[in-house]
């Protein structure tokens, strides 16, 4: 469920794109990011990081889109964020004690710490590679197929790349060690 919630905006900004023009579908989808990052505050009591990030990054790209109405800026939006994750994930292999895919993961799947580190190293090469591939879309096609692309492209890749990670992740599983006086929400 979370997952259909994440992509909510990018959902809402093809549909105005494909109903109006690049404009209609930037002011939607930072009226859609502004919904989301409310909703996850009155749903969970705070503010979850993915979406305050995403409504910041169209904020600034998607503001600049209209104020200067040149849709380059919307169309460099998705490797801004792709780029800041891939930076998060390489960052978090150097600062704190785990990376951030074993920090996001590590109470429901127990995992060798190296391979950890190679799941966090492929979140790395994913975003990077999906920053790079977004920028090919952008210079090398028209703005329709950069738009289908950022929803069924972006969307397929990552449901590809999240099905091949759980894949490689049941290959190497082990039991989660309980910590004694925690329940992790179990019963």
């Amino acid at each position: 469920m979370k997952f259909l919630v994440d992509f909510f905006p990018i959902v809402l900004f093809f549909i105005a794109y494909k109903f109006g023009d690049i404009y209609l579908a930037t002011v939607t989808a930072i009226v859609a990011s502004a919904i989301q990052v409310i909703w996850s505050r009155i749903s969970h009591g705070r503010f979850e990081k993915m979406p305050l990030i995403t409504l910041a990054t169209i904020l600034v790209l998607g503001g600049a889109t209209l104020i200067f109405r040149n849709e380059l800026f919307i169309k460099w939006k998705p490797t801004a964020l792709y780029w800041v994750l891939a930076l998060a994930f390489l960052l978090s292999q150097f600062i704190g004690q785990k990376p951030l895919i074993q920090r996001m993961l590590e109470q429901n799947i127990g995992l060798p710490n190296r391979i950890w580190q190679q799941l966090n190293l492929s979140w790395i090469l994913f975003f990077t590679a999906l920053g790079f591939l977004n920028l090919y879309i952008i210079y090398h096609f028209d703005t329709d197929t950069w738009v289908n692309f950022k929803l069924f492209g972006t969307l397929g890749l990552t449901f590809v790349f999240v099905i091949l990670q759980g894949l490689y992740m049941a290959k190497h599983h082990q039991p989660v060690i309980e910590k004694e006086g925690s329940d992790n929400g179990r019963t």
